[in-house]
């Protein structure tokens, strides 16, 4: 540790990264180091070993970085899922570079409530009594089983028991809320009678939630919104809505079978929870949306504010909401990206293309197909086109790609990668080009 850190190269990187930094990462790699040589493996020189710890502290120091996400994949969760519209950046600057009225009422000089703009829009939006927003949407399925059925029986299909990214399940949720599941029905097949022969007096509510990121197909049931709301109501129960993805009303090009917030409430859902940072094409965040009486509930429970958005996700999502109140959805990046024709995404790959046609033969334009993702519209692909390149090893020049500046992610498809235009923007064409011909040649030079 001393001999690197007091090396030439160790000093000037501490003047850069900080000691500290640079020390824990130093630390990182001479575990790595101490394992390979048990393994019998050569842990590498001083050189290697400084420079292993170097790229780990400078990771740490640049922060967040900007990917141009070549993947055909639109809610890549990885990338961070929907990128913002215009004025949700500007919102954000704004209020990032001051102080603003996030919990103050103007009108009276009194403290407000820091989301009530941008929940008298879902209001307006959906049609619902009341709406809360929190931080991301399983905080919003927590906190409403949290307040409405903890110590009760939550009754849930067993072919909807999801789980989501990061090993984040379902029962889980239920568990850590204070409720009990209830498995009702199969897998595959779960009817209206299985949830009514479930019921006992400790049901404490009826939870529906979509299969966003799967699909189950073939000999299928499942019992519907309607029929579950009425059922709840008859015994004197909430029914709660996981829509997830966030889509508010159908239409935009998504598939029928893809549930939209206004369908569910007026199926008669007590509450649906949807997240901000899918179809809505804002920020991170969960939205409840239902009767007054149970966000009431909601917005009461002391871990609401464990739950609360912070100051830019609110200034970003209030711009997002306006921009589908005034039916201006064309401004919204995934919104562009998931209805713009397949013939305008051609167009894109073949620039692309002819950009790199003098740096590498053999890059020629293909067809491809993009999803959606990020728990949206599974199963559905929508035509596009992309770029392929044939290079010597493609998984060694992805991860180049990943890791210059500018950095980007593309496809691996068997002894070529491949680049799907319909997520890369007019704009980054020259910068995608650029990290290309950076990475084919294997060196470390960056964009200015």
């Amino acid at each position: 540790m001393d001999a690197l850190l007091r090396s030439d190269p160790g000093r000037r990187a501490t003047g850069r990264l900080g000691r500290l930094l640079l020390k824990s990462a130093i630390t990182d790699v001479l575990a790595d180091a101490r394992a390979e040589a048990a393994d019998g493996r050569a842990p590498g020189s001083d050189d290697v070993l400084l420079a292993r710890a170097f790229q780990q502290a400078s990771n740490v120091i640049t922060g967040v970085c900007p990917m141009i996400n070549a993947t055909g994949v639109v809610l890549h969760t990885n990338l961070g899922r929907a990128p913002l519209p215009e004025a949700a950046i500007r919102a954000v600057d704004r209020v990032a570079r001051g102080y603003s009225d996030l919990e103050l009422d103007r009108a009276t000089g009194r403290r407000g409530k820091r989301a009530t703009r941008a929940e008298r829009l879902l209001v307006a939006l959906t049609g619902a009594e009341d709406a809360f927003v929190v931080n991301n949407c399983a905080a919003a399925l927590l906190l409403a089983l949290s307040a409405l059925a903890k110590g009760k029986q939550v009754l849930v299909s067993r072919g909807e028991l999801i789980e989501i990214g990061g090993e984040f399940r379902i029962p889980d949720i239920v568990t850590a809320s204070g409720a009990k599941l209830v498995e009702v029905g199969t897998t595959n097949r779960t009817r209206l009678s299985d949830f009514r022969s479930a019921l006992t007096p400790r049901t404490g509510a009826i939870l529906k939630v979509h299969p966003s990121n799967y699909r189950v197909v073939g000999f299928t049931a499942s019992a519907g919104g309607q029929e579950l709301a009425a059922l709840a109501a008859k015994n004197g129960i909430p029914f709660l809505y996981d829509v997830g993805s966030g889509l508010l009303r159908g239409g935009h090009g998504m598939p029928p079978e893809e549930p939209s917030v206004a369908d569910a409430l007026a199926d008669g859902a007590g509450l649906v929870t949807f997240s901000g940072d899918k179809l809505l094409g804002g920020p991170q965040a969960g939205c409840i949306v239902g009767r007054a009486d149970l966000v009431g509930r909601l917005k009461r429970h002391p871990i609401a504010r464990a739950m609360r958005v912070d100051k830019l996700q609110v200034a970003a999502l209030e711009q997002v909401l306006v921009l589908h109140a005034t039916g201006r959805h064309d401004e919204l990046p995934v919104i562009q990206m998931i209805r713009e024709p397949a013939s305008s995404v051609h167009a894109r790959a073949a620039r692309l293309a002819q950009a790199l046609d003098g740096d590498l033969e053999g890059a020629h334009v293909e067809r491809s197909e993009s999803v959606v993702g990020g728990g949206s519209t599974p199963g559905t692909a929508m035509p596009s086109w992309g770029v392929r390149l044939t290079v010597p090893d493609p998984p060694a020049f992805a991860a180049r790609l990943r890791v210059g500046s500018p950095a980007a992610i593309c496809r691996v498809d068997r002894e070529a990668v491949v680049f799907d235009a319909r997520t890369v923007t007019d704009e980054e064409v020259p910068h995608l080009t650029r990290a290309i011909q950076y990475a084919l040649e294997g060196d470390d030079l960056v964009e200015d």
